[in-house]
C-alpha cells in the first residue's frame, strides 16, 4: 500500500499522513480514530485527531450551527445550499490553519470525516450535483486528499438504532430513513469508485477487531514510507520515584534520570 497525494514540504522537511474516518450515523468511526491515535501514540508518532465539521474556532461555530438547528422545529430551515456552503467554508479553516500545517511537520492527522462525507451527505442524500462539489472542494483546500480512509459500514437501520441511544441527538439524527439509506448508497458507491484508497470495513463486527485491522492497515502504509518523512516525540527524561527513608518514615522524592535517546 503505497500513500498517494503525499504533501510535499520544503526540501529536508518531513510530511505526514492524512487519514480520514467516514461512515454513516452510528458507525462508530469515532472510537475507531481515538483508538488508532493511542495506537500511534504509544509507537512513538506524533499524532494529532481532529474532525469534520469544526477543528478551528470558526469551524466549531460552523458545526454548531449545522448539527443544532433543527428541521422540525418552526425556525428558519436550512437549506441544503446553504448547509453545503457552511461545511465547504468550514473546510477552508480547517485545512489551512490545522490540518496543512500538521502534515508540513510529519504529524499524522486523523480526521473524523472529511470530503467524502461531503459527497455521500450533500451529493447523494441532498442531491446536489456531484462535479459542483468536487470543483469547489479543490477549491475550499487546493484539492488536499486523504491518503487512506477507513469507511465503517454498518446497515442503515443498525446504525440509526445506535444513535438512538446516544445521550445527544443532532439534527442529522431527525432527517428520515430514505435520506440515509441514501447516504450509505453514496459512502458504498465512493467506496467503489477508490478502492485503492478507501479500505471498507464491516462495522458490525467488535470494536477489538476493527481497532486491529485498522492497525494492521496503517502499519503497512507507515512502513512503505522514507524512515524519516514522519515526526516522532522526543523522549522526556524519566522520573524514577525513590523512596526516601528519613527519621523512620518514609517520604518520596523525584529524581530525573537523564538517559541517551537514539534517534528513530
Amino acid at each position: 500500500m503505497k500513500p498517494r497525494n503525499h504533501p510535499k514540504g520544503k526540501q529536508g522537511q518531513p510530511s505526514g499522513l492524512f487519514i480520514t474516518f467516514e461512515g454513516t450515523e452510528g458507525s462508530g468511526k469515532t472510537t475507531q480514530c481515538r483508538r488508532l491515535a493511542r495506537a500511534l501514540r504509544a509507537q512513538g508518532f506524533q499524532v494529532l485527531e481532529t474532525r469534520e465539521p469544526g477543528g478551528t474556532p470558526l469551524a466549531e461555530a460552523i458545526r454548531r450551527l449545522l448539527l443544532s438547528h433543527s428541521t422540525k422545529s418552526n425556525k428558519e430551515i436550512i437549506t441544503p445550499e446553504c448547509e453545503t456552503a457552511l461545511i465547504l467554508a468550514s473546510r477552508s479553516q480547517h485545512v489551512a490553519h490545522v490540518i496543512r500545517p500538521a502534515l508540513s511537520k510529519g504529524i499524522i492527522v486523523l480526521c473524523d470525516r472529511f470530503f467524502d462525507s461531503t459527497l455521500a451527505y450533500q451529493g447523494y442524500g441532498r442531491h446536489r450535483d456531484i462535479t459542483f462539489l468536487k470543483h469547489s472542494h479543490q477549491f475550499a483546500t487546493e484539492g488536499l486528499t486523504p491518503h487512506l480512509t477507513f469507511l465503517l459500514d454498518l446497515p442503515t437501520q443498525e446504525g440509526l438504532a445506535r444513535r438512538q441511544q446516544a445521550r445527544h441527538q443532532n439534527r442529522l439524527d431527525q432527517e428520515s430513513l430514505d435520506f440515509h439509506q441514501r447516504v450509505h448508497r453514496g459512502f458504498i458507491a465512493l467506496a467503489k469508485q477508490h478502492p485503492q484508497r478507501i479500505q471498507k470495513l464491516d462495522a458490525r463486527q467488535s470494536p477489538e477487531i476493527l481497532n486491529t485491522l485498522i492497525t494492521s492497515l496503517m502499519a503497512r502504509l507507515i512502513q512503505s514510507l522514507p524512515s524519516t518523512s514522519l515526526a516522532h516525540v522526543t523522549p522526556q527524561p524519566s522520573r524514577i520515584i525513590k523512596r526516601i527513608q528519613t527519621k523512620g518514615t518514609l517520604q518520596h522524592g523525584i529524581s530525573r534520570s537523564r538517559r541517551a535517546s537514539t534517534p528513530n
